[in-house]
Order: C-alpha cells, then structure tokens, then sequence
C-alpha cells in the first residue's frame, strides 16, 4: 500500500520492500531511527482544531450491539486484549477457547469470566456442540500464522463468521475459501482503524495526485534494539514487548525538500478495538442478510459506526 501511496521512484520503493516488514502478531517492537521532536505550536493548534471538527462532525454512537463472541485463542496477549475490549463493548464472551499452551486447571478468568481453554485437536467437535449454544456467535482468530488456513476452513465447514486478525498463512487461500463457502468474515492483517484509516489516505492521495513525489527517496530505518528503542525512538519503557513506532521519511533528489509521516503505537488496545468493531460491524451485516460476504477494515471504516 505504502508504494502505491507514496509514488516514489522505483529504486526507493525496492528499498522500501527491503526494509518494511509487515506488523508481526502481538504487535513485535518496530521502530525509526528517527527521534521524535516537538511539534510547532501552529501545527498543534491545527491539529487539534481538525480533532474538535471531526468530532463534531462525526456520526452518532452506533446502536448498542450485544451477541456472543468466541476469541481464539485467549492465551495469547493479543487474543485477551481483544476479549477484555469486548466484555468492556457489552458483547458476551463465549467461555471456550483453542491454545496448545497448557493453562492451570484448563481453564483462564478473564473480565470475570472462566474461559475452558481446548486442545485445538478438539476444535470442530466443540466449536459444532457451541455454535447450537451460541447461534449468533462471532469468532475472532488471533492465534498463530500457521493455523491460519487450518481454522478458516474449519470455521467456513461449520458455517461460523469470523474476523481474522492472525498475520501470515495463504492470503490468496484464504480469501478463496470464504468466498467458495459463502461465509461472512473480515480478514485484515491490520486491525488498528486509525492506522487503517491514515494508510488509506495515503493511497487516496496517489490516486488524485499522482507523481506528486516522484523522484523521491523513501527512507524507512529498522530499530530492533531494545535500548535504542528507548534512547533514540523514544518507546517507553512499559512497552517495549508491545509497540509499533513508524516514520516514512521521503526526501527530494536534490535534498533541499523533505516530509514525514509518523504513527506511533503503544499497546495492544488499538488493534483490539478495532477487532471488536469488526465485529460488531460483521454482526450487523448477518442481521441485515447483506449480499457482500468478504470485508476487510477498509469496509468497516466506511460503514462509519464505530465506537
């Protein structure tokens, strides 16, 4: 996406391709070299202005939704900040989830709830016994990239909806199987809206302005060292484990000109309220018996009624 937005010229993008890697499941450090500065006053007043006139143009709070929603799996820190984002959006957590990781007593509390943690060996004979309990029930998959495929097929063979927000697997494959089976889901490797939103600007201004940077250079600088992240990238310190820091810096051929773009992420919330929006978005479309099956983020930005 980042190439198409920017439009630069093809070495840099080559360059680009080199260096961007895609965000790794449970949000792996990535960070710049690049250390944060303060902004002009002007340009905080003016972000702030944008702030206070988007929010007053902003839709109405979306109508309170309730349905059961399954997370697989809770083990993992991404799979349990998506349950507690749910639980704390009114949905009902479904007190079963897959993890291959052995739990005490098999069983994990979360918000309140004791969640039956399964051998993912069991899946299909639980998951078909569940959905006669649940038949409004969403599934969410933040499991492992290798289990990609493997669940999507089983979730499209018991006909249950799914938002996938597990990176990696056949994406090609993937979308293949929804599509033969005619099951509704959202798959995304990016969950965080705003991070959505801001790269699908980009694109939208390299559809309507294109050439505006070309023949500039993309310089994208990898930080994976814990201590730098902290000294230069500025991460602070109760993040380091969980964080997503990047700067796009595009410079003109004669250096006299240069932008950036910055998005710097702390935590796992971002992503795992997007993931409940997409789920809520998801149930609203098996209500309305909507045509459309596949969505991605994009779709559930443009419904506009998130949280």
């Amino acid at each position: 996406m980042l190439s198409a937005a920017f439009a630069v010229h093809p070495a840099a993008v080559a360059s680009q391709r080199h260096s961007v890697r895609q965000r790794q499941q449970f949000c792996a450090p990535i960070g710049t070299a690049t250390p944060r500065r303060r902004l002009p006053v002007a340009m905080l007043s003016v972000t702030n202005a944008v702030a206070t006139q988007s929010r007053e143009s902003a839709p109405a709070s979306p109508r309170k939704l309730s349905f059961p929603i399954l997370v697989n799996s809770c083990t993992g820190k991404m799979g349990k900040s998506v349950a507690e984002a749910a639980v704390s959006a009114g949905l009902q957590l479904v007190p079963v989830s897959f993890s291959a990781i052995e739990v005490p007593d098999g069983k994990l509390n979360i918000c309140d709830t004791d969640i039956h943690i399964h051998n993912p060996s069991e899946s299909e004979r639980i998951l078909r016994s569940i959905a006669k309990d649940y038949p409004d029930m969403i599934v969410v998959d933040y499991t492992v990239p290798d289990a990609v495929n493997a669940n999507a097929e089983l979730y499209c063979k018991l006909g249950l909806p799914f938002v996938m927000g597990t990176t990696g697997g056949d994406r090609q494959l993937l979308n293949k199987t929804v599509q033969d089976a005619n099951v509704y889901a959202v798959i995304s490797p990016q969950m965080g809206k705003q991070v959505v939103a801001f790269l699908a600007a980009m694109e939208i201004m390299a559809e309507k302005f294109p050439g505006a940077f070309a023949g500039y250079k993309l310089e994208v600088n990898l930080v994976r060292d814990p201590e730098e992240q902290l000294a230069i990238v500025g991460v602070p310190e109760e993040h380091l484990a969980g964080h997503a820091f990047h700067n796009y810096h595009l410079t003109s051929p004669d250096e006299t000109v240069s932008f950036e773009f910055q998005h710097n992420v702390c935590g796992r919330s971002i992503y795992a309220e997007g993931t409940v929006d997409a789920a809520m978005f998801l149930h609203t479309k098996i209500r309305s018996g909507a045509d459309k099956k596949l969505y991605d983020m994009i779709d559930v930005l443009r419904e506009g009624n998130m949280r």
